[in-house]
């Protein structure tokens, strides 16, 4: 599918089309935004607009299309060569925090609760886009179980809780907070994936979330105990 109205010469006019309409949209919700706010906004013309953008839903298509090239490029092709699976997810849950607070959040934001304004052909197409990193995500949770990196765990209940934490940031982080988004960022990496098993404390064992397994002992006979 494409995105239909863009010229190739265009392609910094059309961009900047699409970064004031999710700030819009971000700001008073898909049915609450008109195109003729969105032309005002862009500092054109409703006909204008329409030169660009073939109707309002193809806009909103256009945003979530545009947001999810921003996330390929920001995150997973950052990621995807890396060969340990732990290194891999840790490395991806910080570019995917970094991305959401470093000015991309309002895409972010559009393509999680606007998901099901979409219909059809573009539903499906974006759909098929979010479906694709949750099966990178499960990938990797098997690897890691497979190779004793962390403890057992369903990957898709991996990958779904590693996306409800990193998707959820948006909801609580500020620019101007205690925490730096570096901060924030690092602080939930560890928390998900510590670097080395806690210690046992009066013979249990340490708690940690998946409990990381160092790489040393990860070449063991058996995954380690929950």
């Amino acid at each position: 599918m494409t995105q239909g109205g863009r010229k190739p010469d265009e392609g910094e006019r059309y961009r900047a089309i699409l970064e004031t309409a999710a700030r819009l949209i971000c700001e008073r919700g898909y049915e609450g935004t008109s195109m003729q706010e969105i032309a005002a906004a862009c500092r054109m013309t409703k006909a204008g607009l329409y030169h660009h953008i073939q109707n309002k839903e193809q806009l909103l298509f256009a945003i979530m299309n545009y947001g999810m090239d921003l996330f390929e490029e920001q995150v997973l092709s950052r990621v995807q060569d890396i060969a340990d699976p732990v290194d891999r997810l840790r490395a991806c849950m910080r570019h995917n925090i970094l991305l959401v607070t470093r000015g991309w959040s309002k895409e972010v934001i559009i393509i999680l609760h606007e998901h099901a304004t979409l219909t059809g052909e573009a539903r499906a197409f974006i759909d098929n886009r979010k479906k694709r990193y949750v099966g990178f995500l499960e990938e990797a949770f098997a690897q890691a179980a497979q190779q004793g990196r962390i403890r057992p765990v369903d990957p898709t209940i991996g990958a779904f809780s590693f996306l409800g934490m990193v998707l959820w940031v948006y909801k609580w982080f500020k620019p101007d907070g205690r925490l730096t988004d570096e901060q924030i960022a690092d602080g939930m990496v560890d928390l998900l994936f510590p670097p080395i098993v806690a210690a046992a404390v009066d013979g249990q064992p340490g708690v940690s979330s998946l409990r990381v397994v160092p790489r040393t002992a990860a070449s063991g006979s058996g995954t380690e105990e929950p």
